[in-house]
């Protein structure tokens, strides 16, 4: 086989992996992809798609604390950044930093205000395995939704237990608010890296909030889907498993709303 025709045929199972997910999505509003497979796709696409992959990894372990927990929690730090996409396209840019913000009716514990996050750095945003993640969502939501333009936020989270005592017994919840949506319209979760750490596992529920599916985002690049229209779900408390070791469950969200 020429290389040509290598590139044709990696192209095209890419394409057909894509379609997997989106009718998975289209079907049952959710969907969940061990992270080997998620890998497998993205070099299909590009074989250098993971090339920053530890680099990628390691942005998270600079972070800041969220200042914004009503909870009092410091067990949660963050970055965020925003993009935007046109309709019909797996093309996207980034936009000018600002804030996150979500009302009250989808996040009842930090919503309501302005939240003023640290931007992911420009290193990992425009890195190939960010931009690799991000032009995969191009294809599966343009292909869900072809008509609509994207508004984007990605945020990176990290969710840690250090420290030993009433340190260690603080909860460390990775969606604080409970049983939620997020206010947009898909959802795309990835696990970059947990170590020490045992429970998070996802929860998806129906509009009535009764479960539909358990599954745990615990391999490196793991990743799960949600129409957000459709669907809630909730992650729960993360503990040590070594009490003189720190619990650490690093994840990337980016969400996508429809914009005029």
């Amino acid at each position: 086989m020429d290389s040509s025709s290598m590139v044709s045929s990696a192209q095209s199972t890419y394409t057909t992996g894509v379609e997997e997910i989106c009718e998975g999505v289209s079907s049952k509003s959710y969907f969940f992809m061990p992270g080997a497979s998620v890998g497998e796709l993205l070099r299909r696409r590009d074989d250098n798609a993971l090339e920053d992959f530890g680099a990628f990894q390691a942005s998270w372990d600079d972070m800041p604390l969220d200042g914004y927990m009503a909870d009092g929690g410091r067990y949660r730090r963050r970055r965020h950044a925003t993009l935007s996409a046109p309709r019909g396209s797996n093309l996207y840019q980034v936009e000018a930093h600002q804030p996150h913000y979500q009302t009250v009716d989808y996040n009842n514990l930090n919503g309501g205000i302005a939240r003023h996050y640290e931007p992911i750095q420009d290193s990992v945003l425009s890195g190939p395995t960010m931009s690799s993640l991000l032009t995969l969502g191009g294809d599966i939501f343009g292909r869900l939704a072809p008509y609509s333009a994207w508004h984007i936020e990605a945020h990176q989270f990290r969710i840690e237990v250090s420290g030993t005592g009433a340190d260690a017994r603080e909860v460390a919840k990775p969606t604080p608010e409970g049983i939620h949506r997020d206010g947009v319209t898909f959802v795309m979760m990835l696990m970059a890296k947990r170590s020490n750490t045992v429970n998070g596992e996802s929860t998806i529920y129906n509009l009535e909030k009764n479960p539909i599916e358990k599954f745990t985002l615990d391999e490196p690049l793991d990743m799960a889907i949600v129409n957000d229209e459709r669907v809630f779900h909730g992650v729960s408390p993360i503990e040590q498993l070594d009490g003189n070791v720190p619990a650490v469950r690093d994840v990337l969200v980016i969400t996508y709303r429809h914009k005029s």
